[in-house]
């Protein structure tokens, strides 16, 4: 069924404008009568059926609401190291199916791509579109928000004020069922880019509180150790 974000839905009737109401009548075709899922952004779907459809603006009513049922109850926020070429958008959408709660990049000292502050806001509102559809897409009630860029020392200082974190480390570290258990609720979690990181950024990570975990003794691709993490955090969880 389609499903698309909206900002309120007010009693029994909603609206949809712009691209997307664009996107119902022109793309898609649909009919008055047609069934919809609105989704708030905060964690509620709303079923409704088309009532007027224009190509500036759909209207519908509102038929019923309940909790989405794609939102985990895991808040997982992924730390990621920026990758170089186009890893972070594969990054991004399927960590977003996975179930990740925010996305932040982060540049470490072996990150090969260093763009700008200019550049690295150009690409955020790129990862946030693609964070949109991928939203859209698996039926998550929320959509994940990319942050802004922030150095590593600033990163870990930040995460460690919102609950237990951990880094994965590629010279070791603990396993994740022996760090998160079925009842974790929140945590936060480094993955590397193409070098990994620095000793010095380990040790600085540790001092801070965070919690050094291995996904193995395979060496894992930048854009394959956070989903693999994301997938086996929420496993652990009941979510997977």
């Amino acid at each position: 069924m389609p499903r698309f974000f909206v900002n309120t839905v007010e009693g029994d009737y909603a609206a949809v404008t712009g691209e997307d109401a664009r996107h119902i009548a022109k793309s898609l075709r649909m009919k008055v009568g047609e069934p919809v899922i609105l989704c708030d952004g905060r964690g509620t779907d709303y079923h409704c059926a088309l009532t007027s459809i224009r190509e500036d603006q759909v209207e519908l009513s509102v038929l019923s609401s309940e909790p989405s049922r794609g939102e985990p109850a895991l808040e997982a926020v992924l730390y990621q190291a920026v990758p170089k070429s186009d890893k972070m958008e594969l990054i991004v959408q399927k960590a977003v199916e996975l179930g990740v709660s925010k996305i932040v990049p982060v540049l470490t000292e072996r990150c090969i791509s260093r763009p700008d502050f200019k550049a690295a806001q150009k690409k955020r509102e790129r990862y946030q579109k693609i964070a949109l559809e991928a939203a859209k897409q698996c039926g998550r009630g929320k959509i994940p928000q990319v942050e802004d860029m922030l150095p590593f020392s600033k990163a870990v200082e930040l995460a460690v004020n919102h609950g237990q974190t951990i880094l994965f480390y590629e010279r070791g570290g603990a396993k994740l069922a022996d760090l998160v258990s079925p009842q974790t609720r929140q945590i936060s979690f480094f993955v590397g880019s193409e070098g990994g990181f620095s000793q010095e950024e380990a040790q600085f990570a540790e001092q801070k509180g965070v919690l050094l975990a291995t996904l193995g003794s395979r060496i894992l691709r930048c854009e394959t150790a956070p989903l693999c993490a994301l997938s086996i955090l929420m496993h652990i969880v009941g979510e997977l």
